[in-house]
């Protein structure tokens, strides 16, 4: 199951499931950090590797669902396993439609939690990857000039060499030119992978929705 930099942070107050947890993790080659309550684990450093958070709902002081929502308005993507002894459908919704893997009742069963944590791993294996890739291609994009940048932000808007020459007050020669090199800076072959870089770039506004 773990890889090489995976950790699998545990929160609950319990101090007989938390050893429970942190054993089982341990005997597979998993990185486990254990704590006992949310202010706790908001001192510690997040690991760089991919990461989840198994999570007790009913904690003293702040609940796990708080903690959820925290993460969430502080866009800090950790896949979170819920686990519970007081269970209920109000409850498990809310954690679900928050963007929790998997609202486990205790006791639940070994695999169950093991199972809910390899997903959790693999979602933010694959978001680290993406966030990766993002950061490589804004320096990319960082690399033009002022006026590349300004052509291919046009380009990304679907406008033509022409209408984006009389806008800018050039020759249409000379936007195919720094087209050209900001493609070739960019590193990408058509156009019609620009457009799909600007789009991962949010290089083009919204156009706001008309009710």
């Amino acid at each position: 199951m773990p890889d090489a930099n995976s950790t699998v942070l545990v929160i609950d107050d319990d101090p007989d499931l938390r050893a429970s947890v942190g054993r089982l993790l341990r005997s597979l080659g998993q990185d486990a950090h254990l704590f006992a309550s949310i202010s706790d684990f908001l001192k510690f450093d997040p690991p760089d590797g991919p990461t989840c958070l198994v999570l007790d709902v009913r904690l003293p002081g702040q609940s796990g669902l708080d903690l959820q929502r925290e993460l969430a308005a502080a866009n800090r993507e950790l896949p979170i396993i819920f686990i519970t002894g007081h269970g209920d459908i109000p409850m498990s919704v809310q954690a679900m439609k928050g963007g929790a893997i998997e609202f486990l009742t205790k006791p639940f069963r070994d695999q169950e939690l093991l199972d809910a944590i390899q997903l959790g791993l693999s979602r933010d294996r694959a978001r680290q990857k993406d966030e990766k890739a993002l950061a490589a291609i804004r320096g990319r994009f960082e690399t033009l000039s002022s006026r590349e940048r300004e052509i291919m932000i046009q380009v990304a808007m679907g406008r033509l060499s022409k209408q984006i020459a009389g806008d800018l007050g050039i020759a249409e020669a000379t936007v195919k030119v720094h087209r050209s090199r900001a493609m070739h800076k960019i590193k990408v072959r058509s156009l019609a992978e620009f457009v799909r870089m600007a789009d991962k770039l949010k290089l083009v506004p919204e156009e706001p929705q008309h009710s």
